[in-house]
């Protein structure tokens, strides 16, 4: 017979490995070479793994395989049988009786299988009313409407509980008696043998679907359905100063709920649009302004524009490139509370490209009339020199 391998080499970790380590590569291993999984599963390499792990897995064990290694756990030279008490005795791995992969590793480590979603485990789970799911939309509007705020109105088609029934598909609500298959309870209760042990699983009841009841006579507005679809226009008011990204809560329009369950909400995520001139930064508006550098010499007012119209602004003498002026509570009002951002006006200084001969003379006379023969760049290379 062929000696084993290593049991940390055959979950591929090292011999100070943690527990959560263990398990995690067992994990895997158990997910990859499990017979169910037909691209990549190998019944000897499961059985390999699995009996590593119960060894690797059990700090006792572990403890003692560090000490006497494989022959602490082989029948033959009298050690002790390593699944004894794992669920794994007497259990046949050759024989394909593996169980469903899902159902073992649920039962291990809280699922992860090839299957299933969060909305058939709700629906499978209990017979008693559940809330519908959530639903998201988007809307796009322009940059002005975000600001302004607006009113849409969103033509919405979804289904809702029966009024008449309250969801139970019976005539007045009442027509109905309870499921014998599962007496009432919606789910139905299966054992199955598997590597570790018996194991018992819950699923939805095939004679009434999860309901619990069997209707005598179906509700003659939803047809036994439970539900109705509707379709109606819904307004929904977009508060001013929404951003991009904020969503608005519409209650009840949502996915319909289970058994009676009331609906889920709609979301409805806003998108807004950009601004040819306007830059939105948080409730600041950003707009950039070109002005003549004579302007920026002297000192100017200007009308500029702002979310809320034409404001005039104080260009002070000597304002330098780049300069930015605050037009305060010019902003985007905040959409939880009456408070508005600013407004920053960055300057952006134009120089000319052309002159004519009196502007020259001019700018000479104006260079002559500062009382230096050095130019600004004349000093700066000064600096450097010292």
């Amino acid at each position: 017979m062929a000696a084993k391998r290593d049991y940390y080499e055959v979950l591929g970790v090292s011999k100070t490995a943690t527990q959560d380590e263990i398990k995690s590569a067992y994990r895997k291993l158990a997910k990859k070479y499990h017979p169910d999984n037909k691209e990549t599963g190998d019944a000897e390499k499961f059985k390999e793994a699995s009996e590593a792990f119960s060894v690797l897995g059990d700090e006792q064990k572990r403890k003692t395989y560090d000490q006497f290694g494989q022959a602490a756990f082989d029948q033959n030279a009298g050690g002790a049988n390593p699944f004894r008490g794992s669920g794994f005795e007497g259990f046949n791995f050759g024989n394909g009786d593996f169980g469903d992969l899902n159902d073992i590793l649920n039962s291990m480590f809280g699922g992860f299988g090839f299957g299933g979603s969060r909305s058939s485990s709700r629906r499978t789970s209990s017979r008693g009313p559940i809330r519908g799911d959530d639903t998201l939309m988007r809307v796009r509007i322009s940059f002005m409407q975000a600001v302004e705020g607006t009113k849409i109105t969103l033509p919405l088609s979804y289904e809702e509980t029966c009024s008449h029934c309250h969801g139970t598909g019976a005539k007045n609500g009442e027509a109905y008696s309870t499921c014998p298959d599962c007496n009432g309870r919606g789910v139905i209760i299966t054992q199955q043998r598997t590597i570790f042990g018996m194991m018992q699983s819950e699923s939805s009841c095939p004679r009434c679907h999860g309901t619990g009841k069997i209707i005598r006579e179906v509700c003659p507005d939803c047809n036994g359905k439970g539900y109705n679809k509707v379709k109606k226009d819904v307004d929904i008011n977009i508060p001013k100063g929404i951003n991009n990204g904020q969503k608005i809560r519409v209650a009840g329009k949502g996915e319909r709920g289970i058994n009676g369950g009331e609906n889920g909400d709609l979301y409805v995520e806003i998108v807004v649009q950009n601004h040819p001139q306007f830059v939105r930064d948080g409730n600041d508006i950003h707009l950039t302004v070109p002005i003549d550098f004579v302007d920026a010499c002297l000192g100017t007012k200007i009308v500029v524009p702002t979310v809320y119209g034409d404001c005039e602004l104080d260009v002070p003498s000597g304002t330098q490139p780049n300069a930015v002026l605050r037009l305060k509570g010019k902003g985007v009002k905040d959409v939880r509370q009456e408070k508005y951002g600013d407004e920053f006006i960055h300057m952006d200084i134009k120089t000319p490209t052309k002159l004519n001969k009196e502007q020259k003379e001019l700018l000479l006379r104006f260079k002559a009339a500062s009382g230096s023969s050095e130019s600004l760049f004349d000093k700066f290379k000064k600096a450097f020199k010292k």
